[in-house]
């Protein structure tokens, strides 16, 4: 299948590693030009390297996309660079873990720039563009924590809906520009992310797993690249009727009819 990606330009956040490098790759795999950014300097210019290595047209930045200076640079840069931006991957890193007694205000006010501020600066940054050429892909990934809420992940389940409630409503008034938003909810993969959340529970990663695979249908974790592989699709020219959508990847572990 021929998904119409090859000369786009996408901007993936946090994309030096797990889920976010997944995207990146699989979109440079369809012939994008990608724009990856994350804080670490050293882990980003490994996957600058590897992504170049593969044949991949990438420019990385080194950014914090929660502040806004640094997402002006990202998407200005990228503009520079590049010319325009057809794709944006809203990806950010889980917050905290802990129930809502142990969340101190600055706690909800970092995890609120995190989640939730950056999607919505990131795309005030890259909306007049797609819709001046009428044609436009917008990505968030959130998580299951969304639709499903998971014990002890307060600042997740709370700010990941709230993403999703923005992109519902930005799906529809962008609709008519030929511009589709929707959200990616990733289950329990093989990330960094995944075995930090194993830790702070308290739990060794191979027991963790082991409990997450009891509860998941398939029976196993995902791969960054199953995930990776959706997020190529709804960016793809032959996506463009899908928009408002929150789609998971997670093996059937969300119960819920819809």
């Amino acid at each position: 299948m021929d998904l119409g990606l090859a000369g786009k330009v996408a901007v993936v956040t946090a994309s030096s590693k797990g889920l976010g490098r997944a995207v990146a790759e699989e979109l440079a795999a369809e012939g994008a030009r990608v724009v990856i950014c994350a804080r670490g300097e050293d882990a980003l210019r490994m996957t600058a390297s590897a992504m170049r290595a593969m044949g991949a047209d990438v420019l990385d930045i080194v950014a914090d996309v929660s502040k806004s200076s640094d997402a002006n640079r990202v998407i200005y840069t990228a503009i520079d660079h590049f010319g325009r931006i057809d794709i944006l991957v809203n990806n950010t890193g889980g917050p905290p873990s802990g129930p809502f007694e142990s969340l101190t205000p600055e706690m909800w006010d970092t995890a609120a720039q995190v989640l939730l501020q950056s999607v919505v600066g990131m795309t005030r940054l890259v909306l007049p563009g797609m819709k001046e050429r009428r044609w436009g892909r917008i990505l968030n990934v959130t998580s299951i924590a969304a639709k499903q809420p998971i014990e002890g992940l307060m600042l997740s389940n709370s700010l990941r809906a709230a993403v999703i409630g923005f992109a519902r409503t930005l799906a529809n008034e962008v609709a008519p520009f030929g511009v589709t938003v929707n959200n990616l909810l990733p289950g329990y993969t093989r990330t960094e992310r995944v075995e930090q959340l194993a830790r702070a529970a308290g739990n060794a990663p191979d027991a963790a797993f082991a409990k997450w695979e009891k509860e998941i249908p398939m029976g196993r974790l995902g791969e960054p690249r199953e995930f990776a592989a959706l997020a190529a699709f709804l960016a793809s020219e032959r996506a463009s009727y899908i928009t408002g959508g929150s789609i998971a990847v997670d093996g059937g572990w969300i119960r819920s009819l819809l």
